[in-house]
């Protein structure tokens, strides 16, 4: 059975679903995303995606669509009816179909933006056995644009880091710039030493993740210590242990970085701790 996905204002069937080739996200990269996590059926931390998608959109000066509430209401409605009980759901937000190709993007008072999105069933997504035995990991150079703190669809760069960590028979990469680690392909990375939680600080050179905000504040709720600030690859291999977050991961333990065992090369305290708190916080405040 074919799943159900929203393109403009419509339910339709997967197979059915279509867009311009005119479209701008197609043809220019010229769109934002964001990905919702289901657990139990309900949405994740969806006010923080929301808000982080009309960010994105503001930066580009992209016009919304339509409205949170709107956009809440078709998240559900596509989980109703596709019986998600554990997955995700993916929006897209493009600059729309001006008719032809140009560089210059159009007036989005003429030109309505395009809205598309499609939900992925993952069952028992929250119990991946990668969180009991962790990731391993390496490092890439990061050649990214500049601003990375916009979740645009632009993911050629992380793809190839995906298929770099592949090829080299590890799970991902993390990319480093100026001689410091910025963040994985597709997570925020973290490191634990002597207790402190150590995580790149805010700016455009990384994603403002929104399940980094909110195990940073339970973790300082658990009365640990947090420092935003940069770290480099060697600091990494010393650390005591180290860990990703993602919508998709929640809180992921990395074990290695370049062939060398971070820790005992197995999940540290902190980050197994961090992940059984957010996903009981996150399923209480499912909506």
């Amino acid at each position: 059975m074919s799943r159900t996905v929203y393109v403009n204002g419509a339910y339709v069937a997967e197979e059915d679903a279509m867009v311009s080739v005119f479209d701008r996200g197609f043809l220019m990269a010229d769109g934002v995303y964001e990905v919702t996590s289901v657990l139990g059926g309900k949405l994740i931390d969806f006010a923080g995606h929301a808000a982080r998608l009309a960010r994105s959109l503001q930066e580009l000066e992209m016009a919304a669509p339509v409205s949170d509430a709107e956009l809440l209401a078709i998240h559900r409605e596509l989980v109703a009816r596709n019986a998600v009980v554990d997955g995700m759901v993916y929006l897209q937000i493009t600059r729309g179909n001006p008719g032809d190709r140009d560089f210059a993007w159009p007036d989005p008072a003429l030109v309505p933006s395009t809205l598309v999105l499609f939900t992925q069933s993952k069952p028992g997504m929250a119990d991946t056995p990668q969180a009991k035995t962790g990731i391993r990991v390496i490092s890439i150079d990061d050649i990214r644009w500049g601003r990375r703190d916009i979740k645009t669809v632009q993911l050629l760069y992380p793809s190839m880091g995906k298929m770099m960590a592949k090829k080299a028979g590890v799970d991902d990469a993390w990319l480093v710039e100026d001689g410091f680690v910025t963040e994985g392909t597709s997570n925020n990375a973290y490191i634990v030493k002597g207790g402190q939680i150590i995580t790149r600080q805010l700016g455009n050179d990384i994603l403002h993740g929104i399940t980094r905000a909110a195990v940073l504040r339970f973790a300082r709720e658990a009365q640990m210590e947090v420092v935003e600030r940069p770290f480099t690859v060697a600091e990494a291999k010393a650390a005591d242990e180290a860990f990703i977050t993602s919508a998709s991961a929640f809180v992921m333990p990395v074990v290695e970085i370049d062939g060398t065992a971070i820790g005992p090369g197995k999940p540290g305290r902190i980050a197994t701790r961090l992940r059984e708190i957010y996903l009981e916080e996150a399923r209480k405040a499912g909506v």
